[in-house]
C-alpha cells in the first residue's frame, strides 16, 4: 500500500527539513520509549524554532461561526462570560495535547486507536467523514468568500467567489506539502492575530471590567452560550488531525514530547488571545450600544458596517481582510487535515487488521495518496452544489446530529485509549487529565443534546 509505515531501523531527514532524528518508533507492545529491550530516546529541549503544529491547529479550528458566537456572547453579557473563553481554551489544550501524546508515545495513528477499540468506531466515522466533508464544505467555501465579495462587490457573485475559494484550497493543498502549508498558515494566523488586537485596542477596552469577568458567574440566560464558549471555539475535529500535523512535522517518538506540549500551549494561547479579543470587541462595540448581530457568518458583514461607522472605512476593509484570514484558514486546514485522517482510515479499512501498522508514515506519502486526493475532491467538487441549491432538509438533520456526536466521540476515547494498556505506562494519564478529559466529554455531551433538540426536525 501507498502509505504503509517505514519502519527502517536509522537515521532520517525531519519531514521540514531542521535536523536529523532517530526513526526508532515505539510498537504495539506498549513498551514505548523504553519497551522491548530499546535504548532510551533522548528528550528534546522544547524551543520556540520548533512551534508549527500547534500554530496550524489554531488557525484552522477557529472559524468566522467561532467569531459571531464570541462577538454575540460579548454583545449580550458584556465582560462577564470572559472567564467561559479561558476554560475553553484550557479545555482544549487538555484535548490536543491527549492526541498528539497518544501519536508519540504509542507510534500509532489515532484512528488506528480508535479501531481497536471496536467495529462502531469505523462506522462512525465512515458517516462523519462523508457526511460532515460534504456540508461543511460549501459552509468553507461560502465564508471564505463573504469577505471576499464585501471587498470587491463588483467583480462577482457571491457563489463564484465561493467556487473560486475552493477551487484555490484544492490546488494549494494538492500540490504542497506540509512545510509549505506551515509557513502559510503561519502566515495566514499573524494576519489574524494583528487585526484582531488592533479593533480590540481600537475600540477602547475597559480593563477593570476585563479583569472582573475573570471571575466565574452565570447571568440569567446564559448558560447554553457559556457552554458554547467553553466547548465551541476552536473546538473541532481538527483537534483530532493535531496528532497527524505533529507527525507530518517529523515529530514521531517521545523524544519529541516537550515540545508538542509547549507547542500545543502557543496554539490555544494564541486561540485564546483571537477569543478574548472579540469579546472585547462585541463588549464595547455591541453591548454598550445594545446592537444585535445577524445570525452566522454574515453577522460579521454587520460588524463591518459598524465598523465603518465608528471607525472609518480603513478599519472596516482590515476587518475583512482579517474576517478572510479567518475563513480561509478553516478550509485549507480542514482540507490539509481531515484528508490526511481520511487516508490513514482508508489504509486501515483496506488492511482489515493484518497489515497496518497505524505508524507516522514517511515524509509525504500520505498527502500524495489516492485517498488523501479523492477527500480532497469530495470537500470540494461536491459541496458546490449546495452553493446553488438550498441545503436538503435531511441532510441538515443528519449532519447536525452527528457533528454533534465529535466532540464527546473524541473526548470520551481519549480518556479509553491514554487509560488503557495500548498506551506505555508512563505516558497514560495523570488524574488531572482524567478529571479535565471527564470533564470536557460531559460538557460535550450537554451541548451535543441541546444542539440535537435545536435541529430544525
Amino acid at each position: 500500500m501507498a502509505d504503509t509505515a517505514d519502519t527502517t531501523p536509522g537515521r532520517r531527514p525531519d519531514r521540514d527539513g531542521e535536523g536529523a532524528h532517530d526513526d526508532r518508533r515505539p510498537g504495539r507492545d506498549g513498551g514505548g520509549a523504553h519497551g522491548g529491550g530499546r535504548r532510551p530516546v533522548p528528550t528534546r529541549k522544547a524551543s520556540w524554532r520548533y512551534i508549527g503544529p500547534g500554530i496550524v491547529v489554531a488557525a484552522t479550528g477557529v472559524g468566522a461561526g467561532d467569531l459571531v458566537a464570541t462577538l454575540v456572547a460579548g454583545g449580550r453579557f458584556g465582560y462577564t462570560l470572559l472567564w467561559a473563553a479561558v476554560v475553553g481554551c484550557l479545555v482544549k489544550i487538555s484535548l490536543a495535547e491527549a492526541a498528539g501524546r497518544w501519536h508519540l508515545a504509542t507510534g500509532r495513528t489515532l484512528f488506528d486507536g480508535w479501531r481497536s477499540l471496536g467495529a462502531w468506531t469505523t462506522g462512525y466515522f465512515a458517516v462523519y467523514v462523508a457526511v460532515w466533508g460534504f456540508v461543511f464544505g460549501a459552509a468553507a467555501m461560502s465564508s471564505s468568500a463573504l469577505p471576499l465579495q464585501a471587498l470587491f462587490p463588483d467583480v462577482m457573485d457571491l457563489k463564484w467567489w465561493a467556487v473560486l475559494c475552493g477551487l484555490a484550497g484544492l490546488a494549494f493543498v494538492w500540490f504542497n506539502r506540509y512545510a509549505v502549508f506551515e509557513k502559510v498558515m503561519t502566515i495566514l494566523v499573524g494576519v489574524m492575530f494583528v487585526i484582531t488586537l488592533y479593533l480590540a485596542v481600537r475600540v477602547t477596552p475597559n480593563l477593570g471590567r476585563a479583569f472582573a469577568g475573570l471571575a466565574p458567574v452565570l447571568p440569567d440566560g446564559s448558560l447554553i452560550y457559556t457552554l458554547g464558549l467553553i466547548g465551541g471555539v476552536g473546538g473541532t475535529i481538527t483537534l483530532a488531525a493535531y496528532g497527524y500535523w505533529v507527525n507530518a512535522k517529523g515529530w514521531t517518538d517521545t523524544s519529541w514530547m516537550k515540545v508538542m506540549r509547549l507547542d500545543n500551549r502557543v496554539a490555544y494561547l494564541t486561540t485564546g488571545v483571537f477569543v478574548i479579543a472579540m469579546l472585547v470587541v462585541g463588549a464595547e462595540l455591541l453591548h454598550s450600544s445594545g446592537i444585535a448581530l445577524a445570525k452566522g457568518d454574515k453577522g460579521l458583514l454587520d460588524l463591518g458596517g459598524i465598523l465603518e461607522d465608528r471607525y472609518g472605512a480603513v478599519t472596516a476593509k482590515l476587518f475583512l481582510i482579517g474576517f478572510f484570514a479567518t475563513s480561509i484558514t478553516s478550509l485549507i486546514g480542514v482540507w490539509h487535515g481531515v484528508s490526511l485522517m481520511f487516508a490513514d482510515f482508508v489504509t486501515h479499512v483496506r488492511s482489515r487488521g493484518a497489515t497496518a501498522t497505524g505508524e507516522a508514515v514517511a515524509a509525504g506519502v500520505r498527502e500524495r495518496s489516492l485517498p488523501f486526493r479523492a477527500y480532497l475532491l469530495w470537500l470540494t467538487f461536491p459541496p458546490m452544489a449546495l452553493l446553488f441549491l438550498d441545503q436538503p432538509f435531511g441532510l441538515v438533520i443528519v449532519y447536525g446530529v452527528i457533528g454533534a456526536f465529535f466532540m464527546p466521540f473524541l473526548a470520551l476515547t481519549l480518556v479509553w485509549l491514554l487509560n488503557s494498556s495500548r498506551t506505555p505506562a508512563e505516558w497514560r494519564n495523570g488524574w488531572l487529565s482524567n478529571g479535565v478529559l471527564g470533564a470536557a466529554g460531559l460538557l460535550f455531551l450537554v451541548l451535543c443534546v441541546q444542539q440535537v433538540r435545536e435541529l430544525p426536525w
